[in-house]
């Protein structure tokens, strides 16, 4: 009778007793790695900081996406292909708003260079059409080689094997920084080509006159 009335009332604590929580999910949620850009989320698990310019920066989870052909090697080489492109493009922008328009290009009177787009546009079409089959070309080409790179393993994103000036032939930490210092500045290029062209669209001016006349209006 004893040892019957002892089972039941064990049982019955044991009712409202808390629900132990496993000890292995615990412990891997507290030492989940923090993300260096957003350090209130984790680190998404592929972004480990082997590539340059990582710092875990990806909250819409697209670097886990693997369907379609994309993955993240593909979404790495569209980065850094971007990345240059708006280098160029800002580069570009600025040096015809302060030198003029380059030889050939006489028509495009414009300042701001989307009305010189059109400019250009209805005076000398055939530029247009050449640069689109150039890019038609480059594009081939670059998806020739992510394509070969994806698949084989050996080409790491954006390497096109090109340097004339010899820059990737130094010593190891020295061609990653300048790795780093690529992407870096092509993100910046990004956003900056992004303004000019907003910018461009909506008041009709030159980026660096929009520049100038904001200086002008918060000089103290």
């Amino acid at each position: 009778m004893k040892l019957a009335i002892a089972t039941t009332l064990l049982t019955s604590a044991a009712a409202f007793a808390p629900a132990a929580i496993p000890t292995t999910a615990a412990v891997s949620s507290l030492n989940a790695e923090a993300s260096k850009s957003l350090p209130f989320m984790n680190r998404p698990t592929l972004l480990d900081g082997s590539m340059a310019g990582d710092v875990g920066f990806d909250p819409l989870g697209l670097s886990s996406i693997d369907d379609l052909g994309i993955d993240l090697y593909w979404l790495r080489e569209a980065e850094i292909k971007h990345c240059r492109v708006a280098m160029l493009a800002v580069a570009g922008i600025v040096q015809v708003e302060l030198f003029g328009p380059a030889p050939g290009c006489e028509a495009a009177t414009a300042k701001c260079q989307m009305d010189a787009f059109w400019q250009i546009w209805g005076s000398h079409p055939q530029y247009i059409a050449f640069a689109l089959i150039m890019i038609t070309i480059i594009e081939m080409i670059s998806g020739i080689a992510t394509t070969s790179g994806r698949e084989s393993g050996i080409r790491e994103p954006g390497d096109f094997g090109l340097d004339p000036l010899g820059f990737l032939q130094g010593d190891a930490a020295a061609v990653e920084r300048l790795k780093a210092q690529e992407v870096a500045n092509g993100r910046l290029a990004m956003w900056a080509a992004a303004g000019l062209l907003m910018q461009g669209c909506t008041t009709h001016q030159a980026g660096t006159d929009n520049l100038m006349q904001a200086l002008g209006d918060n000089a103290f």
